[in-house]
């Protein structure tokens, strides 16, 4: 009889990750330090509703405004849970830090896991990148409540600079301080909510209806198409539910995580979509000003919204709640990343492949890998010195990079039909519904985030996320060509000695 995940999954039996690592093919040389709510926490806090509903607030004010951002993200919350659901699926079968692309090359073969594992990577290093761009930005808004401080482009970016190399420091240390640092994001994550919302509910004398907060439709795009508009202001939502694949790449790090790992993935995607519906709810119930909010002078809508709602003490203090958690996201995003990087280059995928696999021996972390992550993080942002849309093409680069990885796995392993082995985490007879759905939805947002954003399209105003993901998928198409007899995933067990081989590496 067919059974469903969430009636057999905490009957599952543990599993004995280690030798199940051997079996994929792979020698275990990362440091199994990390429990099942540390592996819910790094998805949690890199998916942070206190990073991306923030950052990308003034954005939904424009693209639709309330009615799109709260709808939208009711609705995008519900489609990503079936995202997260299939991938959690297949993450049990394969618990390995390649995650997608180990998955996709399983599958499918290995050219699905290569143009699987750079979509990955350009998702994941985009994310960095809007992460701790966002975070820059925050800070700059602060610093100029308290300060006077003029967040110009090259003032932010010096800010971003610097938020990276504490990030990539942080990560130096193992991944048990990356776990503890996860913990704590989760609870400063929900009590920042708590807080914020409720001092916006308590302290102005005025508030929004709610058929402002439900219904009020804003178009400031230059588009005439309202439902053109909406699409487009479906970005918040997407952008924030991105990331929980975070569980997926620390399994080899994650105790029992044929179980931990899968259903990180899902409790961090609902408890994000409930907290997170409470956030936009509480800020936009406390908009004083529209006009001013878009136009504030802090350069961030939120920041704006508090100043208005709770003076300039109470918006200093709020923000900072905001800028930690911001922190928190970006560090675990650091180590999603860092561990994809070491994981496609374990199999030969990217150019000095030998020097980003290295291992340290003190801390079982993949030092070069980290600091690939925040290099290639800080080139992403470089435009955002020039353009002032630049920071929502670095968003949707992410959205469209990462996205189509989750649907690829999900898509071979309903093509695979039965011959699909699954892990003890699993779905049963809801596979393939859900499956489906989660596929459908990933192709619709990512043509839809491929599209201009605002009307008329110049230089300056242009969507840059296409061009983005057309010169990844040629620079792997050519790469291909180059690397394809090297690049190979452990074809199975009892590749220990060639994995050991590999592993000389370790500094």
């Amino acid at each position: 009889m067919s059974r469903t995940a969430w009636s057999t999954q905490d009957q599952a039996p543990p599993t004995d990750e280690e030798e199940r690592l051997r079996e994929l093919g792979y020698q275990p040389v990362l440091a199994r330090r990390m429990g099942g709510f540390g592996n819910f926490a790094i998805s949690f806090s890199v998916i942070s509703i206190l990073s991306g509903c923030m950052t990308l607030y003034g954005f939904g004010l424009s693209t639709g405004g309330p009615a799109v951002m709260m709808w939208g993200w009711a609705g995008v919350g519900l489609f990503v849970l079936c995202v997260g659901l299939a991938l959690a699926e297949v993450t049990s079968a394969y618990p390995t830090s390649g995650a997608l692309y180990y998955m996709a090359d399983k599958l499918g073969g290995r050219r699905w896991g290569w143009y699987t594992g750079w979509l990955n990577l350009l998702g994941l290093l985009g994310a960095i990148a809007g992460i701790d761009y966002g975070a820059a930005l925050f800070t700059g808004a602060f610093l100029n409540l308290r300060f006077g401080f003029d967040p110009t482009p090259g003032s932010t970016f010096v800010i971003f600079l610097c938020i990276l190399l504490l990030h990539a420091t942080l990560n130096l240390f193992g991944v048990r301080l990356v776990s503890v640092l996860n913990s704590i994001s989760v609870w400063w994550h929900l009590a920042g909510v708590a807080v914020i919302v409720g001092a916006l509910a308590i302290v102005p004398d005025h508030h929004q209806s709610p058929s402002f907060v439900f219904t009020e439709f804003v178009n400031d795009t230059g588009w005439a198409n309202p439902f053109y508009v909406a699409a487009i202001g479906l970005l918040l939502a997407q952008y924030t539910f991105s990331g929980y694949d975070a569980s997926a790449h620390l399994s080899e790090e994650t105790s029992n995580a044929s179980v931990t790992a899968a259903r990180g993935i899902v409790r961090a995607i609902w408890v994000s979509w409930l907290a997170g519906f409470v956030l936009l709810a509480g800020l936009t119930f406390a908009i004083q000003d529209y006009a001013g909010v878009q136009q504030s002078a802090t350069g961030v809508p939120p920041a704006q919204i508090l100043l208005d709602a709770l003076g300039t003490a109470g918006a200093s203090a709020l923000l900072l709640v905001v800028i930690v958690a911001q922190l928190f996201c970006g560090n675990a995003e650091v180590a999603a990343a860092s561990r994809m990087v070491f994981a496609f280059s374990r199999d030969n995928a990217l150019p000095g492949s030998s020097l980003w696999r290295r291992v340290s021996s003190r801390t079982q972390t993949p030092v070069p890998a980290v600091w690939l992550s925040v290099a290639v993080a800080a080139l992403l942002a470089l435009p955002s010195l020039y353009s002032a849309t630049a920071y929502g093409a670095v968003t949707a680069i992410n959205v469209i990079g990462i996205t189509p990885a989750y649907a690829i796995p999900i898509y071979l392993r309903l093509r695979a039909g039965k011959r699909f082995r699954p892990g003890p985490w699993q779905l049963g007879r809801w596979s393939r519904p859900i499956g489906w759905t989660a596929v459908c939805w990933v192709a619709f947002v990512t043509v839809l985030f491929c599209l201009p954003q605002s009307s008329p399209v110049t230089v300056g105003s242009m969507n840059y996320a296409f061009v983005a993901l057309v010169v990844v998928l040629v620079l792997a198409s050519v790469w291909w060509y180059v690397a394809r007899r090297s690049y190979s995933t452990p074809a199975a067990y009892g590749n220990a000695r060639e994995q050991a081989e590999i592993a000389e590496g370790i500094v």
